[in-house]
């Protein structure tokens, strides 16, 4: 129904984000790789963008290169692998490692993102492996680079994003107090969370 989405920035999260065009306020999941190519707040920007409508909700999704966009309706093509799951792979995996884990029948990686079991990570296999290797041959989008955010309210932003991604609370602070008390407080928010997703 909407191809893309331009307007001004009006705010951001590790999962959502609203954009005022012409007044108007969309508010669009989001997965971590499009969260690093955003720019700051009150800024112009462009999401290429993808609407789901389902019985109890009507979801926008936004997404910062076409090429994401593709993997995430190639994604959620596959039998068991619904959006939020589907976002979940985004968040925890860059385009281009989601694409080689399927190419080269990756099942340990594909399995490691939460939420993907043994049968579902076959049938990813199965279902995109041929598509995504064709995609390969005649040359993929581009992957956009991972950008660290300074961040002092590192665990709350985190915590905000994983409940987002559909993830228990109680659960989610659980993982990201073991993970912050292992790691320390240096790590980027996209890292905490992908490592919360593990």
């Amino acid at each position: 129904m909407y191809a893309y989405l331009e307007g001004k920035l009006n705010y951001k999260d590790p999962a959502i984000v609203v954009l005022d065009v012409n007044g108007i306020g969309f508010q669009l999941r989001i997965s971590l790789q499009t969260f690093s190519a955003l720019p700051a707040p009150n800024e112009r920007t462009k999401l290429y963008t993808l609407l789901i409508v389902r019985e109890d909700s009507h979801t926008l999704f936004g997404f910062s290169e076409q090429d994401e966009k593709a993997l995430f309706e190639d994604l959620t093509s596959v039998s068991g692998i619904g959006p939020s799951i589907a976002m979940v792979m985004l968040s925890s995996l860059s385009s281009a490692e989601i694409k080689q884990a399927i190419i080269a029948e990756d099942l340990k990686t594909i399995q490691g993102v939460k939420g993907i079991g043994a049968k579902t990570a076959q049938r990813a296999i199965i279902e995109l492996k041929d598509k995504l290797k064709k995609e390969a041959i005649m040359g993929g989008g581009t992957v956009p680079s991972i950008f660290t955010p300074a961040n002092t309210i590192l665990k709350s932003e985190a915590l905000a994003a994983l409940v987002a991604l559909g993830l228990p609370k109680n659960m989610a602070e659980k993982n990201l107090d073991t993970i912050l008390k292992r790691e320390g407080y240096d790590l980027s928010i996209q890292d905490l969370i992908k490592l919360a997703l593990k």
